[in-house]
C-alpha cells in the first residue's frame, strides 16, 4: 500500500510547498547558476517535475518557485512548468539565502498565514539552508542539484556505481546540514511528502 494511502484520516494537510527553480523543477544539475548561461536543455522539467506539481494541484495544496537567478532567465527556465505555480523572484530589498526571508516572502505570495505544514524541496543548499532558517521542513534531492551538477545526458552516461557515488555523497552533504529528507529527484515526492505528514501526525516538528 502507498504510504499516501495508509496515512490516517486525522494528519494534518500540508499547508504549502516552496520549490526551488534551478536544479530542482528545471535545470537537471543546476548549470544555469554556475555557467550563466542558458539552453533549451536546461529549461526542461526534471523527472517528476509535473507529476509532482499536477499531484499538489489535485490536493490542492498552494506552491511556488524560488530562485536567486536574473527575472528574464528564470522566466525562461521556468516556461515549461504549469502557469498556476506561483513564482516568487529575489527582490534585491530581500536578504540573499540563507536568509530566511525569501521563503516568508514566497510564502506571503501564496497568502499562506501560518509556517506549520510548510515544506522547501530544493537540491540548491544554500536555499534549504535558508528554509532551516525560516522553520520549514526542508527535502533535499541528490541527483538533480548542484552537489552533483551533472547535465542530463553526463548523469546517464555515468555508470551506476558511479552515480551511487555521487548520489551518496550529495545525500551525506544534505542530511549534513540538517534538511529533514533526501530524496533522488521529484519523481520520489509524494512518498516523501506522505513520510513527513506522518511524521507531523505523531508529534514532529522541523
Amino acid at each position: 500500500m502507498p504510504l499516501a494511502e495508509a496515512l490516517p484520516q486525522t494528519a494534518p494537510r500540508l499547508t504549502a510547498v516552496l520549490f526551488g527553480l534551478s536544479g530542482c523543477l528545471v535545470d537537471f544539475g543546476a548549470h544555469t547558476h554556475r555557467h550563466d548561461s542558458h539552453s533549451a536543455e536546461q529549461a526542461e522539467s526534471t523527472p517528476g517535475a509535473l507529476d509532482s506539481l499536477l499531484s499538489l494541484q489535485r490536493q490542492q495544496i498552494p506552491c511556488a518557485w524560488l530562485d536567486e537567478l536574473p527575472s528574464d532567465l528564470s522566466q525562461f527556465l521556468a516556461a515549461a512548468l504549469p502557469e498556476w505555480i506561483k513564482p516568487s523572484q529575489h527582490p534585491a530589498t530581500i536578504s540573499p539565502w540563507p536568509a530566511p526571508d525569501a521563503c516568508w516572502q514566497a510564502l506571503m505570495t501564496l497568502n499562506v498565514d501560518r509556517l506549520d505544514g510548510c515544506v522547501l524541496v530544493s537540491g540548491e543548499p544554500r536555499l534549504l539552508q535558508a528554509g532551516l532558517n525560516a522553520g520549514l521542513w526542508t527535502i533535499g534531492l541528490a541527483s538533480c542539484g548542484s552537489l552533483c551538477g551533472l547535465t542530463p545526458r553526463q548523469w546517464q552516461a555515468l555508470t551506476q556505481q558511479e552515480r551511487d557515488i555521487k548520489r551518496g555523497k550529495a545525500t551525506m552533504q544534505l542530511f549534513g546540514l540538517g534538511v529533514h529528507s533526501v530524496i533522488d529527484h521529484l519523481g520520489e515526492l509524494d512518498t516523501c511528502l506522505a513520510d513527513i505528514q506522518l511524521r507531523r501526525f505523531k508529534g514532529e516538528k522541523p
